[in-house]
């Protein structure tokens, strides 16, 4: 089962780790998150219910473009379009071309896992 690993860091902590990984300072374990969220209001934001709901519709029912999709969910196509595309930015979903210009949209993990340190990342540094 393919999952996608998402983890939670301010900008700050986000800044450190990229410039960190740069400089060859931090090497990232296999098991880290590769999508991070500024904060869980953001996560829970994006991946609401509904949100989620709708991601379970594309895996399942694989439509052949947005129009199908929004026929099957019952949402407008623009406020489709608008949701998979920020969704599309975390990796959520996969927004493909199809024939004539048409939006297919894929759903490419079966699972996401939120990690939520409780206490700093190992990689931070008393400096940054």
């Amino acid at each position: 089962m393919k999952t996608l690993r998402v983890g939670i860091a301010s900008y700050a902590e986000m800044k450190a780790r990229t410039i960190a990984i740069s400089r060859g300072q931090y090497k990232p374990a296999p098991g880290e998150p590769k999508v991070w969220f500024p904060s869980t209001e953001s996560f829970a934001r994006i991946l609401s219910d509904r949100n989620r709901a709708l991601l379970a519709t594309v895996a399942e029912s694989a439509p052949d473009s947005l129009a199908c999709l929004a026929e099957i969910t019952g949402r407008h196509k623009s406020n489709l379009s608008r949701t998979l595309k920020t969704m599309e930015r975390y990796g959520f979903v996969q927004l493909n071309r199809g024939p004539r210009g048409s939006v297919i949209p894929r759903v490419p993990y079966q699972r996401i896992s939120l990690m939520l340190p409780l206490s700093n990342p190992p990689h931070r540094t008393a400096a940054a």
